[in-house]
């Protein structure tokens, strides 16, 4: 059914169950897993909690960009885990929901896999969640995970 799935992952709790159900689709259908991250900034000083550590509001762009990486090679390795071996990831600036469509197109996929909420929760109420935009401007699939 599924050739490529796609994973947004951002260190919150529903990015990881979304990535538990693309491995087990992927596990199913033996498809190729593309995990993403869009490091997302937030309009007040907070601490982004990736996973594998916090990082300050306040980091440079090189603390940001490796934060990001420990956060997808941890995604990569759980996914390992689960069985899969046809597993990518890739770390994108800009706005998430935008990123995420691009890259859906550019690598052809057969359905994105992403949690219902992120760790910009408070921001999602205000103008919109990732998710609910990705949802009705994906070019395939959207598997919402809750």
């Amino acid at each position: 059914m599924f050739k490529t799935l796609m994973v947004p992952v951002d260190g919150s709790q529903a990015a990881s169950v979304a990535l538990d159900v693309a491995c087990k689709l992927a596990q199913a259908d033996q498809a190729r897993l593309h995990i993403l991250h869009i490091p997302e900034s937030l309009a007040h000083d907070t601490l982004l909690v990736w996973g594998v550590g916090a990082v300050p509001m306040q980091a440079s762009s090189d603390e940001l960009d490796r934060a990001g990486r420990q956060l997808l090679d941890a995604a990569k390795q759980a996914a390992g885990e689960r069985g899969i071996t046809d597993v990518e990831g890739s770390l994108h600036q800009g706005d998430p929901a935008r990123v995420i469509i691009e890259q859906a197109r550019a690598l052809n996929v057969d359905a994105i896999v992403m949690g219902s909420r992120g760790l910009s929760d408070i921001a999602g109420l205000v103008v919109g969640s990732v998710s609910h935009k990705v949802s009705h401007t994906a070019p395939c699939r959207v598997i919402s995970v809750h």
